[in-house]
């Protein structure tokens, strides 16, 4: 596979940036498999923005050649007070539930690798953390604890601070070319390549993905006016899909009933595109791959059936009105469930691990 086809594959959608594509060339260019990671705190149920866009991306890693690491960051979960900040639990969920999430989606253990954080972190490791944090002021540093999934004012506990220095010394000590993960995280990955040019490190590769749109609409201050980095922060957290409020997200083993459910009472407004969830799944999960159709089941009255060929021919007809928020959610549901099926039947089989 030549190297623009590789790159292609990286830049693919829901990538929303990759800093920068010149450096990914390099890397091509240079190593047959490059190594990535992508890390996730170990914070409860798997939806599609943490589950389901990761496994497709790390399905077209894979195809570029991409050697990639699925990093389980209990430490970092710990320090956030995730599952109630009980370090054991967050570890037995991590190898039991959290790893299984993405087996269910088709990645193969073996062709990616599932790194426990807390097992491979040494005194190098640690030693790493503060020369990062000696290259970095205090206010830099709570500038960062955004992505933590909190406001700089909510990050109070002083070991948030060690969560930014500890997220770019993860990427050393994985020794990766390419660190992947969505545009709430962007700030460490730019910390982490400045710090590598004033210490003589490797610096890696960023790709960050579309962070996927909460069920129930846009955050309150997301509404586009000019606004300071901070209230930016949280308009971002506030949009997104998230775990921590059920109803905005759709986790990858949901029922069908509730995946239609979900959907139904979803944010789709007539005629706009831009921030509209049941659009981004359509585009991003249901019509992603060459060849999808989506058909579209409505009354003769209603302009009858019909199937659209492309993700963007389907955008254009809710653009201009003739595609109905209900008709859209209705077949984004249908085939969404499909899509979430493999999921939904591994699960089936192994329940016990739904409850933690």
């Amino acid at each position: 596979m030549d190297i623009e086809r590789k790159v292609e594959l990286v830049k693919r959608a829901p990538t929303q940036e990759v800093i920068t594509e010149k450096e990914l060339r390099e890397v091509f260019e240079n190593y047959s498999h490059p190594k990535h990671y992508i890390g996730f705190e170990i914070s409860g149920m798997v939806h599609l923005g943490s589950g389901l866009c990761t496994g497709l991306k790390i399905k077209d890693l894979l195809e570029a050649g991409v050697k990639p690491t699925i990093f389980l960051a209990d430490y970092h979960a710990w320090i956030n007070g995730k599952l109630g900040g009980d370090l054991e639990k967050i570890q037995k969920v991590a190898k039991g539930y959290f790893k299984s999430a993405f087996l269910s989606l088709g990645l193969e253990e073996g062709k990616v690798e599932f790194v426990l954080a807390s097992e491979i972190y040494d005194k190098e490791y640690w030693k790493d953390v503060l020369k990062i944090s000696k290259e970095t002021t205090i206010a830099r540093m709570l500038r960062c604890t955004t992505i933590m999934g909190r406001t700089q004012k909510d990050a109070t506990d002083s070991a948030a601070i060690l969560y930014p220095a500890m997220q770019a010394a993860d990427i050393w000590k994985l020794d990766v070319q390419i660190a992947h993960a969505g545009m709430d995280q962007r700030k460490v990955h730019m910390l982490s390549r400045e710090v590598s040019e004033k210490l003589g490190k490797r610096k890696v590769v960023a790709v960050h993905g579309k962070l996927l749109s909460g069920l129930s609409g846009p955050g309150r201050m997301d509404a586009g006016a000019v606004q300071g980095e901070e209230e930016k922060d949280a308009a971002m957290i506030a949009g997104k899909m998230s775990k921590s409020k059920p109803d905005s997200a759709i986790f990858i083993h949901d029922s069908e009933e509730e995946i239609t459910r979900k959907v139904a009472k979803a944010y789709c407004p007539e005629k706009a595109v831009e921030g509209n969830p049941v659009i981004e799944m359509m585009e991003y999960f249901v019509m992603r791959e060459k060849g999808s159709v989506l058909k579209i089941s409505r009354p003769a009255k209603f302009g009858g059936d019909v199937e659209f060929a492309s993700a963007q021919e389907a955008k254009m007809e809710y653009l201009q009105g003739k595609l109905h928020p209900m008709d859209l959610k209705a077949a984004v549901a249908r085939e969404l469930g499909a899509v979430l099926k493999p999921s939904r039947d591994y699960f089936e089989k192994r329940k016990e691990m739904l409850v933690f």
